[in-house]
């Protein structure tokens, strides 16, 4: 027997809004409510709303038999509550099906298993005790921010109580090996689900891609390919982000089509079901250690931490931002404590990406902003802000100045696709948002 895992992503961040340089110490709201709100209402009703309903139906259809996989962040879970209520209900519904499972993760979608040991303790045990609160349900499998990953970061994970973690199945490491089996951490056994990312990205990013040698995806042809594996897989880690279905690859592609009989095409065959990560951790054995010897995540070509802190405004804004946690922890100002942490999102550096090509194209087409370097301006603008209104003086001024004057915004700037937010006035009169290209 073997098992398909199917494991989305769901995570929207709070986007910050235009901030000049002139309104620093004069305005201290940072985030774009409106485009906030704009965006989370309309993958909502493209993507979570739909997307949940065919999964709901096909849990009752198979009666147990069909199983996922989630994790929700933090902040998807709060603009859910805020903007689109009816959204978090379904998932709600879902959690009561006892065929879902919600795996832990940073609350705040951050990139501090890398910064902050102490931070990163603590955002994992809001994000737990908030799957808790809402779904009722105790997180047993963690996957970190991006699938950022090391042995360094499993190794916390068994500490913090997990008993596996989700990972990229990143070539290199598997040195030949298929991402088709279970692993264990080296030396304290703690299993390992690597991502098929081959299978996945033919799904999340070639669906409806008529240049590719593989268009149209139908759901027979999809099983027959997950059948070709029997007897040589135990797992399938079918892992992307849960806006694939109706966002990245709009309806009209028939995406939603292929979700609803994706599971009775590959349970045709006896030898496969579906099941959750904890479920196939139960089910099956490891086949041997697994070691990173480099950190590793789920983005662009590289599978490397490049998207977030590959060039220095990325590390400039990173380092100030990590620079304030003992201040603040110790000062306990809540107010302070969730701004910093929300200016922490890993989107915010991802935004000031500056990789060209195919790579910079998908940059491109999340960002909010002209350019890589518009991000970091704003982003450091805010933190200067930040500085002046919650911290001590005496440690402001041993903060030194960090990079903009250093920085050549004139340098050539990534090609950039159509996205979600061309179109988008940031003044007064607010404007609609474009309708954004399928990817």
């Amino acid at each position: 027997m073997s098992s398909v895992v199917l494991y989305f992503q769901v995570h929207q961040p709070y986007r910050l809004r235009r901030y000049s340089y002139f309104e620093i110490s004069k305005k201290h709201d940072y985030f774009n409510d409106e485009l906030n709100a704009f965006v989370l209402r309309k993958v909502a009703a493209k993507c979570y709303i739909p997307a949940n309903r065919v999964l709901l139906r096909l849990i009752r259809r198979y009666q147990g038999a069909f199983r996922v996989a989630f994790s929700l962040t933090g902040l998807a879970i709060e603009q859910m509550e805020r903007y689109a209520p009816e959204a978090l209900d379904s998932f709600v519904e879902l959690a009561q099906t006892g065929c879902v499972e919600f795996l832990g993760e940073t609350y705040y979608h951050s990139l501090a298993a890398l910064y902050d040991r102490r931070e990163f303790v603590d955002q994992v045990q809001r994000h737990a005790e908030l799957m808790e609160n809402l779904f009722h349900y105790s997180p047993k499998v963690f996957r970190n921010t991006e699938l950022i990953y090391s042995n360094e970061i499993g190794v916390l994970a068994s500490q913090l109580g997990y008993k596996a973690v989700i990972a990229e199945g990143v070539d290199e490491v598997l040195g030949g090996r298929s991402p088709n089996h279970i692993y264990t951490v080296p030396g304290i056994g703690l299993p390992v689900l690597m991502k098929n990312y081959g299978l996945s990205d033919d799904i999340a990013f070639r669906f409806s891609n008529q240049a590719w040698h593989s268009y149209p995806l139908t759901a027979p042809k999809f099983a027959s390919w997950v059948h070709q594996l029997s007897g040589q897989a135990e797992i399938l880690n079918l892992f992307m982000d849960y806006e694939t279905f109706g966002e990245h690859q709009w309806e009209a592609t028939g995406i939603f089509e292929f979700l609803e009989h994706l599971p009775g095409e590959v349970m045709q065959s006896s030898e496969w079901d579906f099941d959750t990560p904890s479920g196939v951790v139960d089910r099956y054995g490891a086949c041997s250690e697994i070691n990173f010897p480099r950190l590793t995540s789920w983005a662009d070509l590289e599978r490397d931490l490049s998207a977030w802190r590959g060039n220095r405004i990325q590390t400039a804004a990173l380092g100030r931002i990590y620079s304030y946690g003992k201040a603040l922890v110790e000062a306990g100002n809540a107010e302070a404590l969730h701004i910093w942490r929300l200016l922490q999102t890993s989107d915010h550096f991802y935004y000031m990406c500056t990789k060209m090509f195919e790579d910079g194209d998908v940059h491109s087409y999340f960002s909010p902003y002209e350019s890589p370097y518009d991000a970091f301006i704003y982003y450091m603008n805010i933190l200067r802000d930040f500085e002046l209104t919650y911290l001590d003086k005496r440690l402001v001024e041993t903060i030194p100045t960090l990079g903009v004057d250093e920085i050549n915004p004139s340098a050539a700037k990534p090609h950039q696709l159509e996205n979600p937010f061309e179109g988008y006035d940031p003044g007064e009169e607010q404007g609609p948002l474009k309708e954004p290209p399928g990817i």
